[in-house]
């Protein structure tokens, strides 16, 4: 799960899933479930996450840079330290 950068994971179920340190960089993740998922050390730079649940993920130490975040729901989530 390291190279999914630029990939279209638009509207999947990723909810619970192990995608410490993935590269998803410019990934389009919009309405994309990654509800309690585990983000920690991912790039997201430049992602799109337009409306995603990522209600109690852990993106601690996340590249958030660039990432659009929009109506996103981040309720619960961690993002201790992550780049903004």
């Amino acid at each position: 799960a390291n190279l999914l950068g630029k990939a279209d994971l638009s509207r999947a179920n990723l909810s619970g899933a192990n995608l410490s340190g993935a590269n998803l960089g410019s990934a389009d993740l919009r309405h994309t479930d990654l509800s309690g998922a585990d983000l920690s050390r991912a790039d997201l730079s430049g992602a799109d996450l337009r409306h995603a649940n990522l209600m109690e993920a852990d993106l601690s130490r996340a590249n958030l840079r660039y990432a659009n975040l929009d109506g996103a729901t981040l309720f619960g989530s961690n993002i201790e330290d992550a780049i903004r």
